[in-house]
């Protein structure tokens, strides 16, 4: 059975853990990066991560983009939202129906 995972800083994580999912804290960019190479390889079809961390392992992300498992899904951190988590999803929608889902000012 696939399991989920949250990977960030703890006071954006610590939550997710009363909803079942496994947290896993990260104080280093190195140690993250380590963390998700391990969880990646594992029972983890899902992998959140707080958008601040993704920015900053953006490298290491790549590396899954074309696999079907783990999806890596980004969040948004308690010390702010950088929007990449909702681009992200956008251009995913893009790229699977040839349209901007969006309409209006962005």
């Amino acid at each position: 059975m696939h399991k989920v995972a949250v990977i960030g800083d703890y006071d954006s994580i610590y939550g997710f853990s009363a909803l079942g999912l496994d947290t896993f804290p990260v104080t280093d960019v190195t140690e993250a990066a380590h963390l998700l190479r391990k969880i990646a390889a594992g029972e983890y079809a899902i992998i959140y991560i707080t958008e601040m961390l993704a920015k900053q392992l953006s490298a290491e992300i790549e590396k899954y983009r074309e696999q079907m498992v783990p999806a890596i899904i980004l969040i948004p951190g308690v010390k702010g939202n950088t929007g990449d988590g909702v681009k992200g999803v956008k251009d995913c929608v893009e790229q699977a129906i040839g349209s901007d889902i969006v309409f209006g000012k962005e």
